[in-house]
């Protein structure tokens, strides 16, 4: 009787943590979603709001850090551009470990940054992320983007697109 009521109760354990995983996996699918929809738009202010205000960028491809504030006024010109049709930008995510509890995800993974000028010329680059992400007021911040190296678009292939929403 002891057995089947610790199996009991650490099967309802695992199944509530299962559905807090999902629950928040589909979360994050949506906030990166949106980081997609304000790059693709040039919606800076909607960018700005997916980040904390404390927030920390770090470079590997460049060996810095610095608060995500200065980044975005370095990027805010691009978002410009981006909206008023002179440059098209996306975003895509990919991830390889998605960790987390109901109010904090650390991911890791690789975005797909692609901008094309008014010329047709296209660059795309693939970084190697990892980010912290708090649940503040509801809502998905993301706290720390490391930046950490440049990919090859082999090494892109090789994870799996998030589920969109």
């Amino acid at each position: 009787m002891i057995r089947r009521t610790i199996l009991l109760l650490a099967f309802s354990i695992t199944s509530l943590f299962a559905g807090e995983t999902e629950a928040r996996l589909v979360e994050l699918n949506a906030y990166w979603s949106e980081v997609s929809r304000t790059v693709n738009e040039g919606d800076f202010e909607g960018y700005r709001a997916t980040c904390h205000p404390d927030g920390v960028l770090i470079s590997g491809t460049k060996s810095t850090c610095y608060p995500l504030a200065d980044a975005l006024k370095k990027w805010q010109s691009e978002f410009d551009d981006t909206k008023a049709g002179k440059i098209k930008a996306s975003v895509e995510f990919r991830f390889a470990r998605r960790w987390g509890s109901p109010a904090t995800a650390h991911e890791t993974g690789m975005f797909c940054y692609t901008a094309t000028d008014a010329d047709g010329g296209s660059k795309t680059a693939y970084i190697f992320l990892e980010a912290l992400l708090v649940k503040k007021d509801g809502k998905w911040l993301i706290l720390m983007e490391n930046q950490m190296s440049e990919g090859t678009i082999e090494d892109w292939h090789k994870l799996l697109p998030a589920p969109s929403e």
